[in-house]
């Protein structure tokens, strides 16, 4: 059994127990010249992240080493609370399915209703489902969901949502007979107002976009959602890196009709590349048309609180012609990962691990842009990565960089051909100044 440490109530409960009031008195059959009068010779103690990371270090000491990774685009290395692994796999947790009956499920609802809370708080909306796939397909929803509530066949995608996630939007559109248009972004990064303007008439059901987008910009949420409700259209914000709603101002209250997006920061592992969590959440007046499942509270026979599936709008539990989605894999233990992880932070630790994010990005870009020749591609805000153009083809940099066990960030050239020599850097609470300050010598050392 992994080590718990005891409370002052159970240690006076344990001395109770065996008939004496104090831990001295315990020990008092030891003689006191063989007793040690000083404290023991340890360093001083760490903080859990502070102390993973120093075991780490011991560990690399080994004949293998380990990238230093400044991946981002979709997918975050976040510090995970050791709390998170040691209950999230406890066998109640590990086994349950769907929670049908309620009356055997209480645990599972209530965990269930309580992230549903934790993301209704974080994304500033009424109502959240028990949770989706992943990112991609809850940008899918979103755009269905929208699709359905104001019956228009054209959806407005910026170019800046993440093109895996515009890839699974159009693959889910495609027999159903909506448009899917792309808008561009200006120079700061962000979508062009004026573009979307342009493209907004009485046929548009949403304008989807992303923020953070996929350069790591922070887009103006206010500003897009009222030019998508001066058409009635709904305003639908997908957030790829969800750490960064404990410091931005949450989408909903800019105007954000739908907010959807990827969960995986709130304490799931990169795993390479799953499972993750999509969550999503909207305005009261639209939960009918929620994909999903969603977890209510209620009171039993005897007044006492308890929990049930509220809706469930899917074809598994009413007429197919009425279903909203067919999400049928559970994905209920990835939610109460990000249950465990947000419960255990608290508003104030999520805050201040966003901070860091926020910092440590600002510090590495001025470093990088130091550099001579390397330079800031996007002019607009970013919460925790940024894109960068090299004057050298950004394939020989990474080449150079990974000679050096660094991982220097992701190519954009692939997905958007006029950003050549491009690439977007992510930057987290885990990375140290000399992290950052070892990539920007690389960097150097790759240009020269």
């Amino acid at each position: 059994m992994s080590y718990l440490s005891l409370s002052d109530k159970d240690k006076k409960e344990m001395l109770a127990a065996v008939g004496i009031r104090s831990t001295e008195e315990l020990f008092g059959c030891i003689p006191k010249d063989v007793r040690l009068k000083r404290d023991l010779d340890l360093p001083a103690p760490l903080a859990e992240m502070d102390l993973v990371r120093a075991v780490e270090e011991v560990g690399r000491r080994n004949s293998y080493s380990r990238f230093l990774s400044f991946l981002g685009g979709g997918a975050y290395e976040h510090f995970i609370p050791t709390v998170v692994d040691y209950l999230s796999s406890r066998g109640e947790f590990v086994s349950p399915y769907t929670p049908y009956q309620p009356e055997v499920s209480q645990g599972t609802l209530q965990i269930i209703f309580e992230f549903q809370t934790l993301i209704c708080q974080l994304t500033g909306l009424d109502i959240a489902n028990a949770s989706l796939y992943e990112g991609a397909t809850g940008a899918a929803e979103a755009v269905l969901m929208a699709h359905r509530l104001t019956g228009r066949s054209k959806v407005l995608v910026a170019r800046t949502l993440h093109p895996q996630y515009r890839e699974v939007i159009r693959t889910y559109i495609k027999n159903l007979g909506v448009e899917a248009i792309e808008i561009p972004s200006g120079r700061d990064g962000r979508v062009d107002p004026a573009a979307l303007s342009e493209r907004m008439d009485d046929r548009v059901c949403g304008v989807v976009y992303q923020s953070p987008n996929f350069f790591g910009v922070v887009e103006d949420i206010k500003a897009l959602s009222e030019i998508a409700h001066s058409r009635k259209a709904m305003s639908v914000a997908v957030v790829a890196e969800a750490l960064s709603m404990g410091l931005l101002e949450s989408p909903g209250a800019l105007g954000a009709d739908i907010v959807t997006g990827e969960g995986q920061s709130f304490g799931i592992p990169l795993s390479f590349g799953g499972p993750y969590l999509g969550f999503m959440a909207c305005r009261k007046e639209y939960v009918r048309q929620l994909p999903g499942r969603i977890a209510g509270q209620t009171t039993d026979v005897d007044g006492l609180r308890g929990f049930v599936l509220t809706l469930a709008t899917r074809e598994q539990h009413i007429r197919r012609e009425r279903a909203t989605s067919n999400i049928c894999t559970n994905q209920a233990l990835c939610a109460l990962r990000a249950t465990i992880f947000l419960e255990t932070l608290g508003k104030d630790g999520l805050r201040e691990m966003a901070w860091q994010n926020a910092q440590k990005a600002a510090y590495a870009l001025d470093a990088l842009t130091a550099v001579p020749g390397v330079r800031r591609r996007f002019s607009g805000p970013v919460f925790n990565e940024f894109v960068l153009e090299f004057p050298k083809p950004w394939a020989k940099v990474d080449a150079a960089l990974r000679e050096k066990g660094i991982l220097g960030g992701l190519g954009l050239e692939g997905a958007y051909g006029e950003l050549k020599d491009c690439a977007l850097v992510s930057v987290t609470e885990l990375k140290r100044k000399d992290d950052i300050d070892r990539l920007g010598r690389a960097v150097k050392e790759a240009l020269s």
